[in-house]
Parts: structure tokens; sequence; C-alpha cells
């Protein structure tokens, strides 16, 4: 076999490469919520250390709070949002909940289609097909000899 032959077709299923792909889909999800996560820690350390530190923003209070604590729990806040939709929202209206609703939005549009035509062959019903009539006359015998 050369080095620039044609490469096999694969031996997968399209319903395993489905969830091949699903399963991909949800590793990537986990992955950018354990970033994020990485991310925070990183960003609050900063924050904390920017603050308290190096007395950047020492002044400034918010409701008699630092400016670093209104920032850490916004963060927070987002965070949490990011894992509820990865962790719970994803396991309840992931990728099965959306078969279903489009199998269930198809079969409505089937439903609605077939009481159309029904409908429609009711008030303009097609005219019946006839069956083509054999002619009774016979043809003439024509002489070869005469012009058109």
């Amino acid at each position: 076999m050369s080095i620039f032959s044609k490469k096999t077709p694969s031996t997968i299923d399209p319903e395993q490469r489905a969830l091949i792909e699903n399963a991909q889909a949800r590793m990537r999800q986990k992955k950018r919520l354990y970033r994020h996560f990485v991310l925070f820690l990183a960003g609050a350390i900063l924050m904390i250390i920017v603050n308290l530190a190096l007395g950047f923003g020492k002044d400034i209070k918010i409701f008699d709070t630092d400016w670093f604590v209104w920032g850490i729990l916004l963060w927070t806040f987002f965070f949490l949002v990011h894992g509820i939709n990865v962790l719970v929202l994803n396991r309840f209206m992931g990728k099965d909940w959306e078969e279903e609703q489009l199998n269930k939005l198809v079969k409505k549009q089937q439903d609605r289609i077939a009481e159309l035509e029904e409908k429609v062959a009711v008030a303009h019903p097609l005219p019946e097909k006839k069956t083509p009539v054999e002619s009774t006359i016979t043809p003439t015998p024509t002489d070869q000899n005469t012009p058109l």
C-alpha cells in the first residue's frame, strides 16, 4: 500500500459516531468548566493580593466592603451559573431531550400536512383518470405513390 493511497472507509456506524460526538462535546463542556474554575481561583487570589498587599484600590469601598469582595462575589455568581448549566441543565435538556423535542415537532408537522392534504382532497378532488379508449376507426390504406 502506497503512502498516498486513500484511507479505507470508517467502520463506525452513524449511531456510534453520534454517541462519540456527544461524549466529546460533553467532555469539552466539562473541560471549559474546570478551566473557568482555575481562572476564578487565580483571579480571586490576584484581586486579594492586588488590594491587600499592593494597596491598589484600598480607598474604594462599596457598601463599606472592599471592591475585590464584590468582584469575587460577582465572579462566583457567573461560575455557579456556568456550573449549573453544565452539570445540571445539560442532563435534563441534553442531546436526548433535543432529539425527543425534534421528533415531536416533526410528527406534529407531518400530522398537520396530512390534515391539510385531506382537506384539499375533499375540497378540490382530482378528476378521475379515464382509461384511453381504443379507436374503432380502422385506418384506410394509403397508396404509396400518392403525395402527402
